[in-house]
């Protein structure tokens, strides 16, 4: 399934892709969010999934009622505001840790570092280009969310603990990262995490680790590669995390940014007026416009 959280009067709605509408799945699962959804774990994702398995049925037979067209819907952030901070993997990948310039040799372990609830923006929605930053730059990123609370969580049982997929944009403020030597700075400001545009389910996506991902710069490809080029995969994140912590349902892990970030890059960082373009193969792309803070 792709579940989505979308702006309606009032509040959001929480939803699930048919076709090319949106089902409104509150009702058929209880959940009043995605985050509560997530938390009936299997017995709300069996309702979601039997709530689409009618529609599919009723649109075939041209029966719309009560659906929503995709194309019409502002949908948000699946997961609008976290519980938790955004776990974040730095230098994961190999082509990307050359890029940097530095002759340190690739981490012997994974590198965490963590987002705030409060940069999280929709698929759609601008990244804001504000006045305490100097030198903004993109980061496309696979990112999943847990959906099976756990510790000392093995690598083979990995996966058990996952609720889905989704595109992330981990956007950096490079002069305040490096004046920051922890990153939380630059890697902090509001709107500096779109996320979207679906929560994907594991079943619609199959091997994490076997996916293209890209950026855009207005319509400049920038980063292009798979996830097969990730140094530590979706297992060893997890259990390397877990050990010791308890990861919870609802919590956001953004794997890491290939080579061709801005600052390393011929075409440079951006600018106010830059759309970027995020996508991973079978999850969407995100289109955000960088604008100036007002």
């Amino acid at each position: 399934m792709k579940l989505v959280t979308y702006h309606k009067e009032g509040g959001y709605g929480l939803g699930a892709v048919v076709d090319d509408y949106i089902l409104d799945i509150k009702e058929a699962t209880g959940a009043c969010c995605m985050l509560s959804l997530l938390d009936m774990g299997d017995e709300g994702m069996k309702k979601a999934r039997e709530a689409v398995a009618k529609a599919e049925k009723k649109i075939k037979t041209g029966d719309t009622k009560g659906l929503l067209r995709l194309s019409e819907a502002k949908l948000a952030a699946p997961i609008p505001r976290t519980r938790k901070n955004i776990v974040c993997l730095g230098l994961n990948y190999a082509e990307h840790v050359k890029e940097g310039g530095s002759e340190r040799d690739l981490p012997p372990h994974p590198v965490f570092f963590t987002k705030p609830t409060t940069t999280i923006t929709g698929p759609y929605d601008p990244v804001v280009y504000n006045k305490a930053v100097e030198k903004l730059d993109y980061e496309v990123e696979l990112a999943f969310v847990i959906g099976k609370k756990g510790k000392y969580i093995s690598k083979e049982d990995a996966y058990k603990h996952i609720a889905g997929y989704m595109v992330f944009q981990d956007i950096s403020a490079r002069t305040l990262q490096r004046q920051h030597l922890q990153w939380y700075r630059g890697k902090s400001q509001d709107t500096f995490a779109p996320m979207g545009p679906y929560l994907v389910t594991p079943d619609e996506v199959g091997d994490p680790m076997k996916l293209n991902i890209w950026c855009k710069v207005n319509g400049a490809m920038r980063q292009n590669t798979n996830t097969s080029d990730l140094i530590f995969d979706i297992p060893t994140i997890i259990s390397t995390l877990s050990d010791g912590i308890t990861l919870e349902v609802g919590d956001v892990f953004a794997t890491g940014t290939p080579s061709g970030v801005g600052a390393a890059h011929p075409l440079g960082l951006l600018k106010v007026g830059d759309v970027i373009e995020s996508g991973v193969e079978k999850l969407g792309e995100l289109k955000n416009k960088v604008i100036s803070e007002k």
